[in-house]
């Protein structure tokens, strides 16, 4: 009895106390514990009154949970690391010395050496097998880990009984340390175990353990030690700290503690709700079954007190009292005055007043203001008595009561305390937010989570600073465990398992006591606690704007939990109603109505706002020993914790943010016999004391009003207690309420008419909510009141969200917006206010469609479609003005920011409410008809009512389209409107202001994170117009930043959109059915301290509609699909491929779609990377599963690579073979997405697991890749889908960012040839001269490599920082290889032509040796002649005409002399001799001569029709006929022409010829002019391969060309059908002949230059005058030396001049002039555009034929222009400034040599030596014979002599003409021809366009061109007639046209296999678009009677022009090119 008597008093209460009293006042105390104003009092160890009454602590003081160390003279010693208790069955274990665990059978607590021994650690092993009926354990320590022991086979059993026994004994908190270990035999298996516990709700699969029964194995023993490890660590604190397992029972709720420190097992709901003020109510002693049934009361139930007491016990009722012990602290103060104020001196009162108000009609409103005022009266318990500040407290204390008057109030002022109150809140808030590293006044945004992160760490603990954000993060991925965060304590102050102090028991007994009384020390070890999950969540709401917490709410209410409805402001307590934060959930759920003895279940789907629901509120009179949260649980969902309460995870004392707090959620039917209830209900359940009119009043009010159903917790119903006021009003209300009651073991008692009273004592959970649930359903099964959200702001007193100015801003202008669609059908909004993307839209796409798959008259076809395309435009134009698009756009336009966000989702939220009702019931009608299809189809009904179901259904999917209605359709409308002006913009640039700013309001959504349609689902169809100009708006704002693009595909309703918002927190849309139409993107941007870890700057995220969707049907939704996976694909740096379930041969399908998408993309050279994602996978965890998972999808991917291979004519064998995938680091399984049956089924944390690991893959590789730019990604969109239009996508497919980046590769290639090229012309300049001055006479290719090797290393150096650093490199790869060798072979090429060209200079200047001879000789006697001849006339003439006439005179004399023994060389005269050569040939006079005068041969390459040169030879005899009679005609009339003789043909030749002339292939034509073209070249490069230049001209060489121009015919001949008539081969000869006659004349005249001597003297003949004129005035050695120096200076200087000005004016060419100055591309457009200025149809047919030429003669008449007009002043510095450089080195030159010969007294020989050679390379300068000045010594006036000559020759240079260049070895012209004609000339064999690469061998590339033409440009015709073909090529590969591949070919090729045709196709890619250049068109209506009359054909029948096409302008025409130059 003393034992029992001390553990009563340790409750605080005296021994006359019974139990009902003391567990009243225990749970209100641990109430006030709880709130806010618990915390206004210094905590217990600092109370006055414990050092007073030392003696009274004995008696009354509780046992505390932490031990306090004795002085410090006491002995202390540091318990073990671990301590493990052993509990369960003795059979799971055999005990012996080898035993690691437990080696003893004494059930003690020993400390395990084994266990030392084994890993170095002291664990202490407590053995408690087989103790289940033993009620006490002595435990003097904390306990780390329970271990309860189960034998294989009977786990099951054994582990129900073992955890309820635990449970029992310890208390309910002992379970979170309890580790399962299942123990077996050496020879048994257990692998059932695992999967029979997962059966218990309880079990936590990661602590479980199995082992041997011996436990010998020691790898066993470190891995469940390794586990309970882990526990510890995840479990706060890290013990479990009791006083013995009996004691624990009766004390756990007993012990008293500071505001900080509570016992484990305290209630969280308890914690959560405590008011400032709490009443205790007293109940009555007698109740039956107290006594009897206290020891099963719950936690806080105490033992029985004295049998016998008063039903009002007085507080002084004996000396001791109520007094508080040394443990309590001012809270408990606070209970014992409520207590005994309230019922000694208010019972008697409040139970008159309840008598009273019972026989009146007061309503609940009036009962709950008196109540009010009766609690105003009570608020006075608020006080705290004081000893130290009121000696009447410390009075009152002693005696047990308190001093109070009459009207309730303390003597303290209640304002004071009340202050304090709030200071304290205030202090531990802003130390909460300070914990979590929040702000309020710095708010939390969408912004802030909408970005990549640190990776969220699912296992791993988290320091509280990063505790809120972790918290969002996970939520945000759907992971309901954000709540139950392990946090990692980053400060010793707060609450952990910290090692507890012992004390040695040798001290004395008496210490021990005082010791274990003592509580001073606690404040010392556990200063706070850790901080409460519901703290975080709502510290987060608190610190987060309006977006973040919609989102926030969403997210939670996607995890099934509870959402706050009524919040208290945490500094003014001001309620507020967040109702914003509801208005993105939507709640679906089943109705289930029975009539007729059936059940009708009625699916709904609404804005939770909107939803009208009864609503069942919970409220908590006083402190319960239940949880109020835990019991409304298990009505909703009694496997997940929808409302957080006292037994969660993580729950502590302390609670700062969640009292008064209202939260609600929905229980949502799902239409089964087992639902719970038949509609949904709204449960609401309010935290905290209901009586508290400080923190809960405005709620309990509000809900009580608004309920259908109140449902009333208390401890016991007692008229008289503080809860009677409230009872009575709510019995008086009509209201239906429940009444439990904690201490009542009644039965359900139904009072009146909806008055329920139910007691909860003794009863199991279950069993009071299957009450519960019967009694509510029973209820609202009649007539009922319902609950709407929006109501909310309405109700009086209470703070809206909504009402801020901002808000209602936003809501004010959407309802503007929304005003126009009052009163309309859902389905007609659409059709009258956005009419651009409706009917017109979707038949603009099916035109646009049609377009790639023409047939018949193809152009004259598109051209009508086109018109029509435009038509469409106009009238969308036309309709674009609805009242609901200008009041959104100017909305959108004008709103701040915020306001403009508020006003979007208002706009969401109001176009929702207008369309749910007419949706659902449209949704119902979908689904229905649907089943009844699929029921047929699963009957093989073929009947008309098949057909008749599926027309139902698709005109119910066709008004479901209609309904549906969101802001996507606006945004989308926007774009339309956008698109239709843009086409239209000429016609519309009055309305351009408006439309034009569309994109970049939308940009600017898209940047802020809002998704946006990439492609239109309901069309099917690209916008690419509107999405271009929204990607370059979006450039403009953030830059050309990279991105990652991230693309998803999967089955429809796979949870693609779900997978996305989880892993980045998106706003996809995600419901039931067909969610997401199309594609969008979103932005995602990478975090600052994440950028290191990737090369781009955002992610873009591309969500897609599913495959194989309801709405398409048979070859539509392949083809759909195709389209669709090839989009996707193609788009995504990486595609998710979601695979929903396990079976290969469901995901067939899909599979085939994705991998023929992936084929396509290595054919286009696009390398995406691929994840699989199996989603709802049963069992993750199962390797051998997953693995043979992989092995059948590996087999399954492999099966569908070979049949995509076949589909794709492409090799493969596995998908390896297609992308680099590994199927086991690329495959991710995924658990099912729900944990449970939806839709009340919270999301799986298996699934937010997997989502963190799939994240964690893809940004693992993202980080491998540097993404796209932006720019980049628009131009692969349009790339894509423009393909895409196309039949063959791989053969439509044009990269045109590839395309872009190679050519500007081709300008960086040009730049780099030209610096190589114009350093080998500088080098080869300087060696010719060398040459020409005798001073080299061979020439070495390593020297000339060593002379290049400083730019070549340079080029080399510039190539590698082009391909590393360049921003595209990563494209660049691709061809660095090839272009390095194009470099180095351009640098072997020049290398050896220099070497080539100067070895020919090097023989030509060998083969002149004997002239050289010849030349001093000849110099040194005119010198002598002109000296002679100057004495001699010496003063006897000073005319200058006689002394010319004297000199001429003499001169021819002197040359008759000097070549009296020397042949001159003769002219050649070439046109004799090609007649003499074509007559040995055989060929006729009359027609050699007859070509010759007319002419005809000189353009036979560019004629139109060949047909006149041919005749068949199976008609020969007839030809050979025609061909008798053309030969006498042309012997008896000579010139007669081939038109003349035809009309002597007979009537049948004219049929044949006729038939010929139809028959006559275009492929004929083409071949006969290659063959012309060939024999050109061939013959060209034959003639100038012989030594002309330096040994002459020869007939021979001609002949040998006549000849091989004679077997080339002959051998082209035999191949073909026909014959060519002897005409051909003469006017082909003759035309080669003739292109062959000027070089061979410059090179004879060059010959005879160097060769000829009498040629050499007549040029020197002006030199020798002058030398004579000079000797005639008597002028010295020395000044005709100098004459005869500047003579030759003059003409070498000139040369080198014009050479250097040559190099140097191609160089500026190249570099400034537009036309030189890019690429191969780029020249094409200047000649073409040249060619339309002049409109020269004859420049035109050349460059058709022979595009070569004409691009040379484009380059001469430029550069010629260039010099001469446009740039002429250019041109005359450049040569000035060349004049001038070389002045400067000829004075030093001549300054350098004088003083050498001055310095050494050298003479005249060695003057001229040393000038020559400093001249060597830069000036030519021919020998001076030394002889006749010998007797010069003053070379000082010799250098003045040459210098004044020098003067005179630089004058006349500086008016030197540019005409000069011509006459020199290099001209500007030629330069830049050898620079930029070293390109690919290769023709189209369609239309002969030509290929523009710059690179002249691109293989392997295909040959290309941006643009074709018409086909009929290149006499393309119909076979069998001269119709001209009209097409475009890349017109004609999009159709279903065939072709003729050859002449005699009578297999037909379709052109969209035109490869097939053979090589010269095959070569060639031609992309199928629809593209066309206006110039060609233009070009064709120009000069179409000019082509007519050139190819003999006619542009009629299929090839007639499009009357559309005459509309374009020449200006148009040549604007088109610049479009060219952009492709």
């Amino acid at each position: 009895m003393e034992r029992e008597n001390r553990d009563d008093t340790a409750g605080g209460g005296g021994e006359s106390e019974t139990q009902p009293v003391i567990s009243s006042v225990r749970d209100d105390k641990e109430d006030e514990l709880e709130g806010s104003a618990a915390k206004t009092k210094s905590d217990s160890v600092n109370e006055p009154g414990e050092a007073e009454h030392p003696e009274q602590n004995d008696t009354t003081t509780g046992g505390e949970s932490e031990i306090k160390s004795l002085s410090s003279t006491t002995k202390e010693r540091v318990l073990p690391e671990l301590t493990l208790v052993l509990i369960g069955d003795t059979n799971s274990i055999e005990v012996g010395s080898k035993n690691i665990l437990l080696d003893h059978d004494e059930q003690t607590q020993q400390f395990s050496f084994s266990l030392y021994d084994l890993c170095g650690r002291h664990i202490s092993v407590i053995n408690m097998l087989g103790q289940q009926n033993t009620d006490k354990f002595p435990l003097n320590q904390g306990v780390h880990a329970f271990l309860l022991l189960l034998p294989n086979g009977l786990q099951n059993s054994h582990y129900s009984s073992g955890v309820q026994w635990l449970e029992k004994t310890f208390g309910k908190e002992s379970l979170a340390y309890l580790m399962t270990v299942v123990t077996h035999g050496s020879d048994e298996e257990c692998d059932r175990a695992l999967t029979d516990l997962k059966a218990n709700s309880s079990f936590v699969e990661k602590r479980f353990h199995t082992c041997t029964k011996s436990m010998r194995d020691e790898n066993e023993i470190i891995a469940l030690l390794g586990k309970v490890d882990v526990m510890v660590s995840e479990n706060d604190p890290h013990c479990y700290n009791g006083l013995t397992c009996g004691e624990n029972k009766e004390h756990e709720e007993e012990e008293t503690s500071d505001s900080s420190v509570f016992h484990q097992n305290q209630t969280a709901d308890e914690m959560e709700n405590r008011g400032a003020t709490t009443e205790i109510e007293c109940e009555p002693v007698n109740e039956p079954g107290d006594a009897e049934n206290s020891e099963k009361n719950n936690e806080s139930t105490t033992a029985v007190g004295e049998p016998e007491v008063m039903s009002t016990i007085p507080l002084a009722s004996n000396e001791k009292g109520l007094e508080l012990s040394a443990g309590e602290t001012d809270e408990d103060k606070q209970i014992n005055n409520e207590s005994s104020s309230i019922m000694s001196e208010q019972s008697t009162e409040e139970t008159d007043k309840l008598k009273d108000s019972s026989s009146t009609s007061q309503t609940v409103s009036t009962a709950l203001k008196e109540l009010d005022q009766q609690e105003e009266r009570a608020v006075t318990t608020e006080e705290k008595s004081d000893p130290v500040n009121n000696s009447g407290d410390a009075e009152a204390k002693e005696k047990g009561t308190l001093h109070m008057d009459t009207s309730g109030n303390t003597d303290q002022p209640s304002e004071k305390i009340s202050e304090e109150n709030n200071s304290k809140n205030q202090s531990q808030r802003e130390k909460l937010l300070h914990r979590l590293q929040l702000q309020e006044k710095q708010k939390l945004s969408p912004a802030d989570f909408l970005q990549i992160g640190p990776p969220v760490k699912q296992d791993h603990e988290t320091s509280e600073k990063d505790l809120a954000h972790t918290f969002l993060q996970r939520l945000m991925m759907l992971d309901y465990r954000a709540r139950y965060i392990p946090v990692r304590q980053d400060s010793d102050e707060v609450s952990h398992s910290n090692p507890v102090a012992v004390f040695d028991s040798s001290n004395a007994k008496e210490s021990l006591i005082d010791a274990f009384y003592e509580t001073s020390g606690e404040c010392d070890q556990l200063k706070q606690t850790h901080i409460h999950p519901m703290d975080v969540q709502m510290a987060v709401f608190h610190c987060s704007d309006s977006f973040l917490k919609q989102n926030m709410m969403t997210k939670l209410s996607q995890c099934q939990y509870a959402l706050p409805l009524l919040v208290p402001d945490p500094v003014t307590m001001d309620v507020e109603c967040p109702l914003w934060t509801f208005r993105q959930i939507r709640k679906t759920w089943k109705k289930t109505q029975t009539k007729d003895n059936s059940s009708i279940i009625t699916m709904k789907s609404l804005p939770i706002c909107e939803a009208e629901t009864p609503m069942v509120s919970f409220f908590r009179l006083g402190s319960l020993s239940v949880s109020k949260s835990e019991l409304i649980n298990t009505l909703i969902n009694d496997r997940h914790n929808t409302f957080f309460h006292r037994n969660c995870p993580d729950s502590t004392k302390s609670c700062h943010l969640m009292d008064g707090v209202a939260e609600i959620a929905w229980y949502c039917p799902a239409g089964k016999p087992n639902d719970a209830f038949t509609d949904c209900i709204a449960f609401c359940n309010l935290h905290g004391d209901a009586l508290s009119k400080k923190s809960c009043k405005k709620q309990r009010d509000m809900l009580i009003e608004n309920s259908s159903i109140n449902v009333v917790l208390l401890p016991t119903l007692r008229k008289g207690a503080s809860s009677t006021t409230v009872i009575s009003a709510l019995l008086e209300s009509p209201k239906p309420l429940i009444c439990l009651i904690t201490n009542d073991d009644r039965r359900v008692i139904q009072k009146t008419e909806g008055k329920y009273i139910m007691g909860l004592k003794d009863r199991s959970q279950s069993d009071v909510s299957k009450e519960l649930k019967k009694i509510i359903g029973k209820i609202l099964s009649g007539p009922h009141t319902s609950f709407q959200l929006e109501t909310m702001a309405k109700v009086s007193g209470i703070r809206v969200d909504e009402d801020d100015a901002v808000c209602q801003k936003g809501k004010s202008a959407a309802k503007k917006v929304m005003n126009a669609l009052q009163e309309m059908d859902v389905s007609e909004i659409k059709d009258k206010f956005l009419p651009c993307q409706g009917r017109l839209w979707h038949e603009w796409c099916r035109i646009n469609k049609e377009l790639h798959h023409l047939k018949g008259n193809i152009e004259k076809e598109k051209s009508e479609k086109q018109k029509e395309l435009m038509t469409i435009r106009q009238k969308q134009c036309d309709a674009s003005c609805s009242e609901l698009m200008k009041l959104f756009i100017e909305s959108l336009s004008s709103l701040p920011s915020t306001d403009k966000e508020y006003f979007l989702k208002w706009t969401q939220i109001l176009i929702d409410a207008l369309s749910t009702d007419n949706l659902t019931s449209i949704l119902q009608n979908y689904d229905d008809k649907w089943s009844e299809v699929l029921a047929l189809k699963e009957k093989h009904d073929k009947s008309d009512q098949l057909n008749r179901k599926q027309t139902e259904f698709e005109q119910v999917s066709s008004k479901l389209q209609s309904a549906t209605f969101g802001l996507e359709h606006i945004f989308r409308e926007m774009g339309q409107i956008y698109e239709a002006h843009k086409s239209l913009q000429k016609q519309t640039q009055r309305r351009q202001t408006d439309w034009s700013k569309y994109p970049e309001l939308a940009a600017e959504l898209m940047i802020s994170g809002h998704p946006m349609e990439l492609m239109d689902g309901d069309a099917g169809h690209v916008p690419l117009t509107w999405i271009s100009s929204l990607l370059e708006e979006v450039i403009k704002r953030l830059g050309d930043q990279r991105v990652f693009v991230l693309s998803v595909l999967g089955v429809q309703s796979s949870g693609k959109s779900t997978m996305l918002n989880a892993m980045f927190g998106l706003q996809f849309a995600v419901s039931a059915g067909r969610c997401t139409k199309g594609a969008f993107m979103q932005l995602v941007k990478v975090s600052e301290e994440r950028k290191k870890d990737f090369r781009f700057d955002y992610v873009l995220v591309v969500d897609t509609e599913g495959l194989r969707a309801l709405e398409l049907a048979g070859n539509a939704t392949l083809h759909h699909d195709n389209e669709l996976a090839t989009f996707v694909v193609g788009l995504g740096n990486m595609t998710l491929i979601n695979i929903f379930g396990e079976n290969p041969a469901d995901m067939q399908d899909i599979l085939q779609i994705v991998v023929q998408a992936f084929m396509r993309m290595k054919k286009v050279q696009l390398s995406p990377s691929c994840v699989f994602v199996h989603q709802n996978v049963t069992d993750i965890a199962a390797a051998e599963k997953n693995m043979d998972g992989k092995r059948r999808l590996q087999e399954k991917l492999d099966q569908m690579a070979q049949l995509a291979a076949k589909e794709e004519v492409c090799d493969a064998e596995c998908l390896s073979d297609v992308i680099a995938f590994d199927v086991q680091k690329d495959v991710k399984y995924f658990a099912q997405l729900w944990e449970g049956s939806p839709p009340m089924a919270p999301p799986n944390p298996g699934y937010s697991e997997s989502v963190q690991e799939l994240k964690n893959i893809v940004l693992s590789k993202a980080s491998q890749s540097p993404g796209i730019t932006l720019s980049q990604f628009k131009s692969k969109i349009q790339d894509l889908w423009k393909a895409l239009m196309n039949e063959h996508f791989v053969f439509s497919f044009k990269n045109t960012l590839e395309i872009k980046v190679y050519r500007n590769l081709e300008v960086q290639y040009g730049n780099w040839t030209w610096a190589l090229r114009s350093n080998m012309l500088t080098i080869e300049n300087q060696l010719y001269n060398r040459i020409e001055n005798g001073k080299l006479d061979k020439v070495e290719l390593s020297y000339l490599s060593k002379e290049m090797s400083k730019t070549y290393e340079e080029i080399k150096k510039e190539m590698r920082k082009y391909f590393d650093d360049d921003r595209d490199k990563e494209m660049l790869v691709q061809w660095r290889g090839r272009f390095e060798n194009k470099i180095k072979e351009f640098h072997d090429e020049q290398v050896r032509g220099v070497k080539r060209k100067l070895d020919e200079v090097i023989q030509q200047k060998t083969a002149c040796k004997k002239l050289d001879g010849q030349k001093t000789e000849f110099e040194n006697k005119l010198l002598q002649k002109s000296k002679e001849l100057a004495q001699q006339l010496k003063d006897k003439t000073q005319d200058e005409e006689e002394l010319k006439k004297q000199f001429d005179s003499v001169w021819r004399g002197w040359v008759r002399e000097l070549t009296a023994d020397i042949k001159p060389i003769e002219d050649i005269n070439l046109e004799e001799d090609h007649v003499i050569i074509l007559y040995e040939l055989g060929f006729e006079w009359a027609l050699i001569g007859e070509s010759k005068s007319s002419g005809r041969y000189k353009n036979i390459s560019e004629i139109g029709n060949y047909f006149d040169y041919v005749t068949l030879t199976k008609y020969q005899e007839h030809c050979e006929e025609n061909q008798q009679l053309q030969e006498s005609e042309r012997d008896t009339r000579g010139q007669r022409t081939i038109s003349q003789l035809r009309d002597r043909v007979s009537k049948a030749g004219r049929k044949v010829l006729n038939y010929f002339k139809g028959s006559f292939h275009h492929e004929d034509q083409q071949l006969i002019r290659s063959l012309i073209d060939n024999v050109e070249k061939h013959s060209f490069d034959t003639i100038r391969s012989k030594p002309v230049a330096t040994s002459g001209y020869s007939p021979t060489y001609l002949l040998e060309v006549a000849k091989n121009v004679k077997e080339k015919v002959t051998e082209f001949e035999s191949k073909r059908k026909y014959a060519l008539k002897k005409e051909f081969t003469v006017d082909l000869l003759l035309y080669v002949f003739d292109r062959a006659e000027s070089w061979l004349s410059e090179s004879h005249k060059k010959f005879k230059m160097n060769n000829d001597a009498l040629t050499y003297l007549e040029n020197k003949k002006h030199q020798y005058y002058n030398i004579f004129r000079t000797f005639y005035k008597g002028s010295s050695s020395a000044v005709v030396l100098g004459e005869l120096i500047c003579e030759k200076l003059k003409v070498s200087t000139v040369e080198a001049v014009c050479n250097k000005t040559a190099i140097d004016l191609a160089g500026k060419m190249r570099c400034s002039f537009p036309a030189f100055s890019g690429n191969r591309l780029n020249l094409e457009k200047h000649v073409l555009k040249s060619l339309a200025e002049k409109e020269d149809f004859r420049g035109f047919i050349t460059y058709i034929h022979q595009p070569r030429e004409q691009v040379e003669r484009f380059i001469k008449e430029e550069v010629e222009k260039y010099i001469f007009t446009s740039h002429k002043d250019k041109a005359r510095d450049i040569l000035k400034k060349n004049v001038e450089d070389m002045k400067q080195f000829v004075s030093p030159t001549l300054f350098t040599a004088t003083e050498r010969v001055k310095t050494q007294r050298g003479h005249t020989d060695m003057w001229l030596e040393e000038f020559t050679s400093l001249l060597k390379d830069e000036l030519m300068f021919e020998d001076i014979c030394s002889q006749n000045f010998r007797d010069i010594n003053n070379f000082d006036f010799l250098k003045e002599e040459i210098e004044k000559g020098l003067v005179l020759i630089m004058k006349e240079m500086s008016s030197l003409s540019l005409n000069n260049m011509s006459e020199f070895r290099l001209t500007p012209d030629q330069i830049l021809i050898d620079q930029l004609c070293k390109c690919c000339w290769e023709k189209c064999p369609f239309c002969a366009a030509v290929c523009t690469n710059t690179i002249e061998d691109h293989s392997p590339d295909h040959h290309s061109v941006p643009f074709h033409r018409p086909s009929g440009i290149n006499g393309w015709h119909r076979r069998g007639t001269v119709d001209l073909v009209i097409d475009f090529c890349t017109t004609s590969v999009a159709s279903d046209k065939f072709f003729y591949p050859h002449y005699d070919s009578d297999e037909i090729i379709p052109y969209k296999q035109y490869q097939k045709g053979g090589d010269k196709y095959a070569q060639w890619k031609i992309t199928a678009d629809e593209s066309k250049l206006t110039y060609w068109i233009w070009f064709v209506c120009r000069f179409q009677e000019q082509l007519e009359d050139h190819h003999e054909k006619k542009f009629q029948g299929n090839g007639e022009i499009p009357s559309e096409w005459r509309k374009h302008s020449k200006e148009e025409a040549i604007q088109s090119l610049d479009e060219m130059y952009n492709q």
